[in-house]
């Protein structure tokens, strides 16, 4: 990977969020980041050793309001959460979802300045239209290069310090994987300082994004999503630098509170599996329908 994980000559400030996350970077190795959502989530992964911890937007989502990770959260929702994680990890570098920046390029610019006061260390920002969707789910729609690039730069132009910029596509669903690559590669040449494609299919796709983008890479690896489990030590190999794990934690506390209330004589719900069961449980069936009864647009597609 031959572009800097510093975005620039200047060294990072070792006592500030995001010059610890660039300290990380400096060195060889993957860094592992477990999702967390709450305080308590926030205190275990700093008090079992881990380097950075990723603030999952579907998290805050699901376990914070009760949602479906559809583009339903605020931008003074996310950055309340993160001000309560931060403090719980007590210096553990937090990388934070920041969905499509929450507007346009100025919302974007407001973004960047209240994440950096809530103490974030670093955040993506990922070129679908708004509303967005996780990015394990069908149905996504893109913005162009250019509209995308702009919000980047709002985020490059807005950063006052340390704080590590990372670029999303979510290109790979409705494109391919080689428009993904392509605008991976593009949104490094832009300035990002961590990019990021979404939702490879297979080993053999994780493969080719490491071999053909040129610059820090992370991945997410979501548990029952469309991106195969993938070793830490694998990953590591292919040069990846970051790897998020957003359901490390709520997957295992979901599944573990159904069958305490199930133990109380509940009736365990009938959803699909992965992370689309897990937003049924929040009401995603609904939310999409009430989506749909307002969806006027002519040819349904943004990105081209």
């Amino acid at each position: 990977m031959s572009a800097s994980p510093h975005g620039g000559s200047r060294p990072p400030t070792p006592d500030t969020p995001g010059g610890r996350l660039r300290s990380l970077l400096a060195r060889p190795g993957l860094i592992t980041a477990p999702g967390v959502f709450d305080g308590l989530c926030a205190h275990l992964v700093a008090r079992t050793g881990f380097g950075a911890a990723y603030l999952s937007g579907a998290g805050v989502s699901v376990a914070g309001f009760g949602l479906p990770d559809m583009g339903l959260l605020t931008q003074t929702e996310m950055t309340e959460r993160a001000r309560v994680v931060v403090t719980a990890l007590d210096g553990v570098p937090l990388i934070a979802d920041a969905d499509t920046g929450y507007g346009a390029p100025l919302n974007v610019a407001r973004t960047v300045r209240e994440y950096e006061r809530a103490g974030v260390a670093a955040l993506h920002l990922e070129d679908q239209a708004f509303p967005k969707r996780c990015g394990h789910l069908p149905d996504k729609e893109l913005i162009g290069v250019r509209a995308f690039t702009d919000r980047l730069d709002a985020a490059l132009q807005a950063r006052t310090g340390d704080l590590v910029i990372i670029a999303r596509t979510d290109a790979r669903g409705p494109l391919g994987l080689d428009a993904a690559v392509d605008r991976a590669n593009r949104y490094a040449a832009a300035g990002a300082d961590v990019v990021f494609v979404e939702a490879p299919h297979s080993a053999e796709e994780i493969e080719q994004i490491a071999a053909g983008v040129a610059a820090p890479l992370l991945i997410n690896m979501v548990q029952g999503g469309l991106t195969p489990d993938t070793a830490p030590g694998r990953l590591a190999a292919l040069g990846y630098r970051i790897a998020i794990h957003p359901g490390a934690l709520l997957a295992p506390y979901t599944l573990t509170a159904l069958d305490a209330l199930r133990r109380l004589g509940g009736t365990l719900p009938e959803v699909a599996a992965g992370p689309q069961g897990l937003f049924e449980l929040v009401g995603l069936r609904e939310w999409s329908a009430i989506g749909e009864r307002y969806d006027h647009t002519e040819d349904g597609m943004r990105w081209a």
